[in-house]
């Protein structure tokens, strides 16, 4: 708990850094791009097939006739676009992991090393390519557990614990293994996975909380379409300061964790992952000439 403490307080000094806050524009920039660009080519069309689908259901046909008899049936018009934003948003918050984490996490864990682990040996148990597949395969396998797990957000206490603890367990398996990819062998990751996994998990899942914060502007962005250019690159730029802060979290957690588990095998010099076998000394045994048949060998007293 003290690691866990003292590594959140020092992620959200470095927060303030300027090097930080710099950094955390250049994913912005592409994904304002990347949004301009998509929204530019297909935000009309999404709309047109989202309000057909809805005209089309003889069940919305009813609910809009219930709203205008209601007097509220302007919120048809703000319908199709709150959905077409809610299914997009998951992709964003995706391809933000995956951008601040080639892009951020590398400098923001050289940047923890350089002021807090000066003296840590960098044994490059992991590479570019290796951390690619690694955060693809863990963003495969946490979209299906999204998709799987849609029908149960309709429990309403799930809906608050299912999408964090699936964005966490991203979270910590994407951060994890870029922390230490570069100062940690391979058999040293896979012993402080296995020490501290359900720390990291927990770091993942508070940060997944806080991922899904951003989610409130881009609502607005829906209700008021005037600020809606302004608001989705605030909610891009919120997500990728909480990934950043994430990528920090989990550097300060994981590098210190190394760090002790190289001065444990100072004192005990044993390989993580492996049980040390008892060392026995035997003492040697005196045999006397098998000439002299005379007298029995000469044993060393118990």
């Amino acid at each position: 708990m003290k690691l866990l403490l003292n590594s959140f307080w020092r992620a959200v000094a470095y927060c303030m850094h300027p090097r930080v806050i710099a950094l955390s524009f250049l994913p912005l920039i592409l994904l304002v791009a990347l949004s301009l660009g998509l929204g530019y080519f297909y935000w009309e069309p999404a709309l047109d097939m989202v309000r057909s689908m809805l005209d089309a259901s003889e069940w919305m046909g009813r609910m809009w006739t219930w709203l205008e008899t209601a007097g509220v049936g302007q919120l048809k018009v703000a319908l199709a676009p709150l959905l077409v934003i809610f299914a997009v948003t998951p992709f964003i918050v995706v391809l933000s992991l995956l951008v601040v984490a080639l892009m951020m996490t590398p400098a923001l864990v050289s940047l923890v090393a350089e002021r807090r682990f000066p003296m840590l040996e960098k044994k490059k148990g992991g590479t570019l390519i290796g951390g690619l597949f690694w955060s693809l395969g863990s963003i495969l396998l946490a979209l299906v557990a999204m998709l799987v797990s849609v029908p149960l957000w309709l429990v309403p206490p799930l809906i608050l614990v299912l999408p964090p603890l699936i964005w966490g367990w991203l979270t910590y398996r994407v951060m994890s293994y870029d922390a230490l990819s570069l100062h940690a062998s391979k058999d040293e990751r896979r012993e402080i996975f296995r020490r501290h996994r359900l720390s990291l998990l927990g770091i993942g899942i508070l940060t997944g909380y806080l991922g899904a914060a951003p989610s409130l502007v881009w609502a607005s962005g829906a209700l008021f379409a005037a600020a809606f250019v302004i608001l989705v690159p605030l909610a891009i730029w919120i997500y990728t300061l909480v990934f950043a802060f994430s990528s920090l979290w989990f550097a300060h957690y994981l590098l210190a964790a190394l760090e002790a588990l190289r001065a444990e095998q100072l004192i005990s010099p044993t390989p993580p992952g492996s049980t040390a076998s008892p060392v026995v000394v035997l003492e040697p045994v005196t045999v006397q000439d098998p000439h002299d048949l005379g007298n029995p060998p000469v044993l060393p007293a118990p």
